[in-house]
């Protein structure tokens, strides 16, 4: 006798069905929770057990919106007139010094070397003739029945002979440069950042076939005037990854899961010269090299400091709307807290308490965390 199969029966089956389906593996979200639980361990075993409150000096961090670009951009020109025969580049595309960009072609300087070539074998046959007439006039200057003038005459028939043959391939050597002189290449290592031409596109001397941004790029920001006091070379700035991915938390890191994961920079130069009422700076961050030139970065700069009350972001227990944190004498005093502080020269990250605490309290880890 079969029993039929109850909905309490059929439903841990058909959940298991639809997490596979979704793409989560059975015990996928137990695995996910044991490698948080693993980092929050470790977080919790470089914490103290407790914090006496004190002010520290933060800095005041302006988000900015920062521009990649090149520390130099240079272009690749033509050095003569005619037809782009051959592009072997794109956009985007990474060159490196010398390297062949395009091929100018000039129908004319073939055939002037052909008129060269032409020329300087008539000039090959004067030659061969003056030396007769030289070896002639010797031979008679020597026998006493030749005179010496005609022997002079002879002697410099030959002398033009060779110098107007050295000339023709003097001239001629000057066009095969210029037929050479019809290869574009890349001045400088870098990025091929536009293009300028087309195949059978007609060029002149000094047109632009493409720009080229260097390999070495900057973070260009632009800071209100008021800001420029604040700005030196050498002070740190924070940049935020492409997209501003979410950071991964990580063992000893006081920043939560999900917010903008950062990078460590350094401005590299201040210029002197306002633009538009803004202070322009540059800032060299590692690994820009995969950004697009002319993409926008968020950036953190410093622009003052002040004192603050500063305490881990795990610390917080939020409950009906209102934060709390936990003191000694195992009371919870309600807080107002404020935005993140990233950690800065050395000093741990967290989350700024604007009220509710005091200098000298005492605070201590809730539990479970």
């Amino acid at each position: 006798m079969s029993r039929r199969s109850s909905p309490a029966n059929l439903a841990a089956p058909l959940a298991l069905a639809l997490l596979c389906v979704a793409g989560f593996p059975p015990g996928g979200r137990a695995q996910q929770t044991a490698s948080q639980a693993e980092v929050k361990a470790a977080v919790k075993s470089e914490l103290p057990a407790s914090i006496t409150i004190q002010p520290r000096p933060v800095e005041d961090l302006k988000a900015v919106y920062a521009t990649v670009e090149s520390v130099h951009e240079t272009l690749a020109r033509t050095r003569i007139g005619g037809t782009i025969a051959e592009l072997k580049v794109k956009e985007g595309d990474k060159v490196t010094t010398g390297q062949l960009l395009a091929t100018v072609r000039d129908p004319k300087l073939p055939l002037q070397i052909v008129s060269l070539d032409a020329r300087i074998q008539a000039l090959q046959a004067q030659q061969h003739q003056a030396e007769l007439e030289l070896d002639r006039a010797q031979r008679l200057r020597a026998s006493g029945t030749g005179t010496q003038q005609r022997l002079d005459d002879a002697q410099s028939a030959v002398d033009v002979a060779r110098a107007q043959i050295a000339a023709m391939k003097a001239e001629r050597a000057v066009v095969e440069q210029q037929l050479r002189e019809g290869e574009v290449l890349a001045p400088a290592n870098g990025r091929i950042l536009q293009v300028k031409v087309i195949d059978g596109a007609v060029v002149v001397p000094g047109e632009t076939v493409a720009s080229i941004a260097t390999e070495t790029y900057v973070l260009r920001l632009h800071l209100p005037e008021r800001h420029a006091r604040f700005m030196h070379e050498g002070d740190p700035v924070l940049v935020g990854n492409r997209g501003l991915a979410p950071a991964t938390p990580q063992a000893g890191d006081m920043a939560p899961a999900g917010e903008t994961a950062l990078k460590r920079g350094t401005v590299r130069q201040v210029y002197p010269e306002l633009s538009g009422g803004q202070v322009v700076a540059d800032a060299t961050v590692t690994g820009l090299g995969d950004f697009f030139v002319g993409e926008r970065v968020r950036v953190y700069v410093a622009t003052g400091t002040r004192q603050a009350i500063v305490v881990p972001p795990d610390w917080i227990v939020r409950r009906f709307g209102t934060d709390f944190l936990r003191l000694a004498d195992g009371s919870e005093t309600p807080v107002q807290v404020g935005g993140p502080i990233p950690a800065l020269d050395g000093q741990p990250g967290g989350i700024e308490v604007l009220s509710g605490l005091n200098p000298g309290d005492v605070i201590v880890r809730p539990e479970g965390v």
